[in-house]
């Protein structure tokens, strides 16, 4: 836990950082905030103005709410998924937005990746290997999991089917 793997770089036969998907850049989220925070105290004092001061409380709980809310959200986009994948194993490394890391390690040698279909959901991406089941890519949608999927196992094809450069089989240059 919380230790970087020990994959030399050279041998990573794949890789795939996974993000939490974010339409709003930070201005965006700005003036989100602000433009909403107006609204909510512009309508407080209007109703303050006019004898309903009961409303500004709750229009202040609100508030409070929403900024609780913005924050928790906020702090959720900072999760990453790294997965390596290497002739020696497949690491997959969590980070969580309080700073801690969570690392699992799956042979190669007999992975399967596979797509778990779910009713009305999205399916869930599955890493299985003798008897260990790990789901990857939670954040992502139905399309970019498929992609990951097919991209993973064609990793995995090529590790395990490696194609070797003999010189005696190649074909004499031309005169």
């Amino acid at each position: 836990m919380g230790r970087i793997p020990v994959v030399d770089g050279s041998d990573t036969v794949f890789e795939a950082t996974i993000l939490p998907h974010s339409s709003l850049t930070r201005r965006g989220w700005r003036w989100q905030v602000l433009g909403l925070l107006g609204g909510l105290l512009l309508l407080a004092v209007r109703f303050c103005l006019i004898g309903a001061w009961p409303v500004a409380v709750f229009a202040g709980l609100e508030i409070a709410l929403f900024l609780a809310l913005l924050c928790a959200h906020a702090r959720a986009m900072r999760r990453t998924e790294l997965i390596m994948l290497s002739p020696e194993a497949l690491v997959v490394i969590r980070s969580e937005p309080n700073g801690r890391r969570s690392e699992r390690r799956l042979e190669p040698t007999w992975l399967r990746v596979m797509l778990q279909e779910r009713t009305g959901r999205v399916p869930a991406l599955m890493l299985r290997a003798r008897g260990v089941r790990e789901e990857i890519g939670r954040v992502l949608g139905e399309t970019e999991k498929r992609a990951l999927a097919a991209a993973l196992e064609t990793a995995l094809y090529r590790l395990r089917n490696p194609r070797f450069d003999n010189a005696q089989l190649r074909e004499p240059p031309s005169p």
